[in-house]
C-alpha cells in the first residue's frame, strides 16, 4: 500500500468518468483512500481519512460516512458482484456505522475498524478473478 501523504490532494486527480470496469476500480480506490488514509495521526502513525473525521460529529457524521461508503457498494453493484459480497459490504458498512452511534468507543472503533478498506479487498477479489485486465500494481 502507498503512504499517504500529509495531505494528499492529488486522490481525484484525473479521475475517469466513463463506465468502464477500470475506470470503476480507480473511482472506487480513490474513494477508499478518501474515506480511510488521506492523512497520518502524528505520533502513532496511523493513516485516517474522513469517516474518522466525519464519525467525531454525533450522529450526522456517522450518516454521512455510511453514505460515503454506500457509493463504493454501489458502485460495485455495477460491476456485478454477487448478492452475498455486496451483503457483506453492507454488513460492514452497517457495523462501522451502527458503532459510530456509540460515544468514544465508536470513535475508536473507525479508526480500528476499516469497512471501506475491507469491501475494496472485496471487489478486488472479485476484479482480479473475472477482470484480470485491471489489475494495478502498487509501488
Amino acid at each position: 500500500m502507498a503512504k499517504a501523504s500529509p495531505i494528499d490532494s492529488s486522490i481525484f486527480e484525473n479521475l475517469p468518468l466513463d463506465k468502464g470496469i477500470t475506470a470503476s476500480r480507480q473511482r472506487i480506490e480513490a474513494m477508499e483512500r478518501l474515506l480511510e488514509r488521506v492523512v497520518v495521526l502524528p505520533g502513532i502513525n496511523r493513516p485516517i481519512g474522513l469517516d474518522v473525521m466525519l464519525g467525531l460529529v454525533p450522529v450526522i457524521g456517522d450518516i454521512a460516512a455510511a453514505a460515503l461508503g454506500s457509493y463504493i457498494i454501489w458502485e460495485a453493484r455495477n460491476l456485478g458482484l454477487s448478492r452475498f459480497q455486496m451483503a457483506r459490504m453492507m454488513a460492514n458498512v452497517g457495523f462501522d456505522a451502527v458503532l459510530g452511534f456509540v460515544p468514544l468507543i465508536g470513535d475508536a472503533a473507525d479508526v480500528l475498524f476499516r469497512s471501506n478498506t475491507r469491501n475494496l479487498r472485496i471487489i478486488r477479489k472479485h476484479l482480479d478473478k473475472h477482470h484480470p485486465s485491471t489489475v494495478t500494481v502498487e509501488g
